[in-house]
């Protein structure tokens, strides 16, 4: 049996656009039902894998302000007023009035599978 992956990933601007266009085939018939939620499993895995292994910055917040935090299931979720980021290379323009931090275990989903 698959190890399942982390599908918060869907939430992102690329998640969203692969659904809506698997949503698109589906109702013009193009694709099967069956195929799509394999396309949309199959990009859990990558993206998982991919921003595990690939991903190398590292970026630093400053909050004014920790709203609440949650910690559930292995999974920790923070929302935070006026961020600001930053990065080692180059300032981040501006401070986002709002902020939610999903945080989830990496070790739960790496090396499950190395094909």
């Amino acid at each position: 049996m698959a190890t399942p992956y982390y599908q918060m990933y869907r939430e992102t601007t690329m998640g969203i656009a692969l659904k809506e266009v698997l949503d698109q085939m589906i109702e013009d018939e193009l694709l099967p039902k069956g195929l799509a939620m394999k396309v949309l499993s199959t990009y859990d895995k990558n993206i998982n894998k991919a921003l595990a292994y690939r991903a190398k910055t590292k970026v630093q917040f400053k909050a004014d302000k920790l709203v609440a935090y949650r910690y559930c299931d292995n999974v920790w979720t923070f929302l935070m007023n006026n961020v600001e980021f930053r990065d080692v290379n180059r300032q981040l323009d501006g401070v986002q009035p709002r902020v939610k931090f999903v945080a989830c275990d990496g070790r739960a989903v790496a090396g499950t599978d190395t094909k």
